[in-house]
Parts: C-alpha cells; structure tokens; sequence
C-alpha cells in the first residue's frame, strides 16, 4: 500500500481546510477525532459505504486536518490538533463548539459509541 502523504504545516490553506470541513459527515469525523485519540478506520462508524468513509478521510488528510498511519494492513488516524491550532488558532475550537450546539455529524461515531436517536 502507498505511504499517505500528509501536507507540511506552511502547506496547510484556509481554502482547503474550510472545504474539507464543509460536509457533515467530516465535521463529524473531526468531532469523533477531537478527543485526541487515533482511531483505526475500522472503529468509525458513518452512515456511508467503506469506499466514501474512505474518500472522507482521504479529504480530511489532503487538507492537513488528519494525520494518517498504516500498520501493516491497518490504518490509522488522528487530528493534527496542535498543527491546525498553530496554523489557524481558534479555528478548529470555533468549529466543534458550533458543531456540537448545531449537532452537525452526530451521526458519525464509532462502534462502541451509542448510536443516535
């Protein structure tokens, strides 16, 4: 399998992080991610096929918001907390506060997360 390619911090634009940030469902991801933990793909849990969660977390990498890592046939990915609070402080707090209160991506968790009503 290909090495993931992840963008240097003075790599990392607004333009493409508000964009990757602009779906649901990976504001929701980075919701899931913010408590500072690296999950396995496996673990997440989003109301859509294996193929688009992947496109998603592909998004969430290529914009610098996510880092990710293989083990063998395995990957893994965390948030780039410190990395988006150098490069656009307040940013990413602004974000999950309304995200939470708007409930934008509650229906993205993982499996052993309760699922929402």
């Amino acid at each position: 399998m290909k090495q993931a390619q992840h963008p240097e911090l003075e790599q990392m634009t607004l333009v493409a992080v508000l964009g990757a940030l602009s779906d649901p469902i990976r504001v929701g991801l980075v919701r899931v991610l913010a408590d500072g933990r690296e999950r396995g793909w496996g673990e997440l849990r989003a109301p859509v096929a294996k193929s688009t969660l992947s496109h998603h977390l592909r998004v969430l990498r290529d914009a610098g918001i996510t880092r990710t890592r293989q083990e063998g046939t395995r990957c893994f990915v965390r948030l780039r907390r410190a990395d988006l609070d150098v490069r656009f402080p307040g940013l990413l707090d602004v974000v999950l506060q309304v995200a939470d209160a708007d409930d934008v991506g509650a229906h993205v968790g993982t499996h052993d997360s309760p699922q929402p009503a």
